[in-house]
């Protein structure tokens, strides 16, 4: 258990979380004065002090600008437990875990897609959903079965499975009624793998 906080402290520490998880580095003295609004550097060198033998933070001796975060609170969404669509369960656990949705926006190899049509419907995919993907070195290919957003001369860009036999690949549908686009395999660029998919039931009401 740590020891608490005062709310300079604490202000201070919450602060500098924010801004190291965002900025990726550690503040300057001058910086953390404008935000705590103080005149003197001494309150803020106090509040570093004991927010380190406390254990929340530490940085090198001599070196500008290592301060990092030892404890961090965990972050994201709470997942409290398991639910069925079918019986009953308890939903709640004692120890939660938390959903990390920043370990996938922040993440500088992926970025999202809107999703428009159907074509992918029997993979839970519709239309209005959000699709987020994961940009692939140029060396790595997908793995049969991997959804993928693909760019196809001739017929734009697509989410569809990928699989590839010889020089010859096919994207195919989750639906029907589509059928799969065959084509070469220099015709086609990935651009992404599906990682995640995001829907807002709110939006669809």
């Amino acid at each position: 258990m740590m020891e608490s906080l005062t709310k300079a402290q604490q202000e201070l520490y919450d602060w500098l979380v924010e801004y190291i998880n965002t900025a990726q580095h550690a503040p300057s003295i001058r910086q953390m004065m404008t935000a705590m609004n103080l005149k003197s550097p001494a309150p803020i060198q106090s509040r570093l002090e004991r927010l380190r033998s406390k254990g929340y933070i530490d940085w090198t001796e001599g070196k500008a600008r290592t301060l990092r975060i030892l404890h961090k609170e965990p972050q994201g969404i709470k997942v409290l437990g398991a639910i069925a669509a079918g019986g009953l369960v308890e939903p709640f656990t004692e120890s939660p875990e938390y959903l990390e949705i920043d370990a996938f926006i922040q993440q500088p190899n992926c970025f999202a897609l809107r999703v428009m049509g159907d074509s992918m419907i029997d993979d839970l995919i519709t239309e209005g959903d959000v699709v987020i993907m994961r940009k692939l070195p140029a060396n790595e290919t997908p793995r049969n079965g991997s959804i993928v957003a693909a760019r196809v001369e001739g017929h734009g860009t697509t989410l569809k499975r990928f699989y590839q036999q010889g020089e010859k690949v096919i994207l195919k549908p989750a639906n029907s009624r589509y059928r799969p686009i065959e084509v070469n395999g220099r015709s086609v660029q990935i651009q992404g793998i599906l990682t995640a998919v995001w829907r807002d039931y709110q939006s669809m009401n």
